[in-house]
């Protein structure tokens, strides 16, 4: 079956590939326990330098592979060609890590090691928000520890991922990386198959428990990054002028479509109608447009379903009487675009602060009493990141120690970086990602007990 993928700049058809049926899956997977012999063979040397030699190649083909995600995902082409630097330098840091056996004990009864080894096949799962860098994040830890992949993006944004796996096959070994494209119909039995050793999932909370659900009747290692509903607090001494850019920028980059966004904003009232005018200013600013025009610094939502849902969310919060702020969008653009939107003085119960919107759109709330937004602040079920914005004093520290998020930031949000682990709490992920834990996440460990 055909799949067009869609430019949501323009609504026209970008590509058109075939959608995988499931020999493809089985096919795939018995590709990659071959390939996983071969590579897992190999010395950590020679893996590194195979790796160091696939960021390399990433690097030389920058400037297709940015375009490439800005026709299928619609950010504007500099943050594609920052998402292509992050894929490079991340590979580079993986290469990078070294596995070296953990001696626990070495006395005259006993020398204790710990090795780490290679779990086989891993099956990556991938969303379209991100679509290069996530697959990086998924794939590089994975060779690096010597297993294979076989990666299904998703269908919405699956281009940049087929030039991707044939950029690392042709470094490492043949068929190392394999890809798979469809919905569930592919995923499913991707995830169930019995020579599948280790899963990873970025994307939503309902279809993470559901791959967790499949796979625990084998007791696969898993890896999940779900959905977060981040807060931002910001106290009342903070600077407007030293982090309104920031917290802009922490809320709305690529185009507010990442998990680890700042979705919900409360700010003391104090300084609430300064913040607002600041961010409203900065929102005014943006250059909506195609990504692949000169100048655009603000692109479409990437889908129609997620256009719609953030839509509802705009409407409601009108409806219920708040202040929706945000600039006309140009004439004559055709896409899914929406301009960034400042929701201010919005009730709490609402869509678009109680569920994650993952679109171009911030309520911001006053606030009166630190104490009272904490209980707001802290969500029931969601728990990716948090942050607190403020001048160094005992109620941010006490902010800090109160939230209760995977990651919080002080006066930043949303930086993730390469050697630092990263992964939610609650429903919001099982596992992290990146630096030395993210590595191990993809190997078994194998005790040698010597008695002296």
């Amino acid at each position: 079956m055909a799949l067009d993928i869609i430019n949501p700049a323009t609504k026209k058809t970008y590509k058109t590939i075939q959608v995988s049926i499931l020999d493809d899956v089985n096919n795939a997977v018995e590709r990659a326990k071959v390939a996983f012999k071969e590579w897992s063979e190999k010395s950590h040397e020679e893996r590194s330098a195979a790796l160091h030699n696939v960021a390399n190649a990433i690097e030389k083909a920058g400037p297709e592979l940015a375009e490439i995600v800005t026709a299928e995902q619609g950010k504007p082409l500099f943050l594609a060609q920052f998402e292509v630097g992050g894929a490079v330098g991340w590979t580079h840091y993986n290469a990078d890590l070294k596995l070296e056996p953990e001696v626990l004990e070495d006395s005259a009864e006993r020398r204790v090691e710990v090795h780490r080894m290679p779990v086989g096949v891993v099956a990556s799962i991938t969303p379209w928000n991100w679509p290069l860098m996530i697959a990086i994040w998924h794939i590089m830890p994975a060779l690096r520890a010597g297993n294979s992949v076989v990666i299904k993006p998703s269908s919405l944004t699956p281009i940049n991922t087929l030039r991707l796996v044939d950029i690392i096959n042709e470094h490492t070994v043949p068929n190392l990386v394999q890809a798979v494209i469809g919905e569930r119909e592919v995923g499913e039995p991707l995830v169930s198959h019995p020579d599948v050793k280790k899963v990873v999932f970025t994307g939503s909370t309902p279809v993470g428990k559901h791959i967790a659900s499949l796979v625990a009747g084998d007791l696969k290692k898993v890896t999940l990054e779900l959905g977060g509903n981040d807060a931002g607090i910001v106290l009342e001494n903070a600077n407007i002028d030293k982090i309104a850019e920031k917290i802009f920028m922490t809320s709305f980059v690529n185009m507010g479509q990442t998990c680890a966004c700042l979705k919900r904003l409360y700010v003391h009232r104090s300084k609430y109608e300064a913040l607002c005018d600041a961010l409203v200013k900065i929102a005014a600013a943006q250059v909506v447009g195609n990504g692949m025009q000169e100048g655009v610094t603000f692109g479409p939502v990437q889908n129609v379903n997620q256009y719609e849902k953030v839509k509802a969310m705009i409407t409601d919060a009108r409806e219920s009487g708040a202040e929706v702020i945000a600039a006309d969008l140009p004439s004559g653009l055709d896409g899914y675009f929406i301009a960034p939107t400042i929701i201010k003085n919005p009730q709490h119960n609402i869509d678009v602060v109680c569920h994650e919107q993952f679109g171009p759109v911030l309520p911001v709330i006053p606030y009166d009493d630190l104490n009272d937004v904490m209980s707001k602040a802290i969500h029931e079920e969601f728990a990716l990141g948090g942050s607190v914005w403020g001048e160094p004093c005992a109620e941010l520290d006490w902010v800090v120690d109160q939230l209760d998020s995977g990651t919080v930031w002080v006066n930043n949000h949303a930086e993730v970086l390469p050697h630092v682990p990263f992964g939610g709490n609650k429903s919001s992920g099982l596992g992290v990602e990146f630096g030395m834990e993210g590595l191990l996440e993809n190997t078994v460990r194998k005790v040698i007990n010597r008695a002296k």
